[in-house]
């Protein structure tokens, strides 16, 4: 299975970089916690962090442009029904866990100001991917089934892109609607999205604090 091949090609380096890690041979913690277990739990935070800051980004701003700058629209939304929920679960999963990990080294009552804020925009990512998980995307869904329903039967659908569909909709007053609703919608999940993609922003400038280079 090609995904089995991948995953433990992955696990193989992050063994490699384990191994090779100071910390591995004991190197000396600031804290209670052992030096392990303190660069596991960094590490959690940091490659859960990543992976929903960049499946965001590619998410958000490229892969989608793209699938419907080049798919026939009915294909495009099929396949944004499936790889939505997967989004949203993957990133919304990624920012509970970076989340969680950077709580247990920031305990609250000793944490700053500054880290505070951190965990809010780690806690508001994790809500808002899970808002757009249960709430929004199968409104979404639901609604364009309805709306793929109806443009066949006007035999549309099958072009690159949304003009014969706002040609047809000023004739027939209920695609017109469902475009509206639709719209309506898809744009508070959009803006949701936006507002997790930001927050997660914000956090990239903390961890970029942290660096010595």
């Amino acid at each position: 299975m090609a995904w089995l091949t991948r995953f433990l090609t992955a696990v193989a380096f992050l063994a490699v970089g384990v191994i090779f890690s100071p910390e591995t041979f004991g190197s000396i913690s600031d804290g209670s916690i052992s030096p392990i277990l303190s660069t596991s739990i960094k590490l959690a935070h940091l490659l859960c962090f990543a992976t929903a800051w960049g499946t965001a980004l590619w998410v958000t701003f490229i892969g989608g442009i793209l699938m419907f700058k080049y798919l026939p629209r009915h294909q495009f939304g099929n396949l944004q029904s499936k790889m939505f929920p997967a989004y949203f679960s993957m990133v919304g999963v990624c920012c509970a866990v970076s989340a969680t990990a950077f709580g247990y080294m920031h305990p609250w009552k000793s944490a700053t100001t500054t880290e505070k804020y951190q965990l809010g925009f780690l806690v508001s990512a994790f809500a808002f991917n899970l808002i757009n998980l249960f709430v929004f995307t199968p409104m979404t869904i639901e609604m364009m089934k309805h709306r793929h329903k109806v443009e066949r039967e006007e035999n549309i659908g099958n072009e690159i892109g949304g003009s014969k569909n706002q040609e047809v909709a000023k004739k027939n007053p209920k695609l017109a609607a469902m475009n509206k609703n639709f719209g309506i919608i898809h744009g508070l999940s959009s803006l949701i999205n936006l507002m997790s993609f930001g927050v997660l922003a914000m956090h990239t400038w903390y961890l970029a604090g942290k660096l010595s280079l």
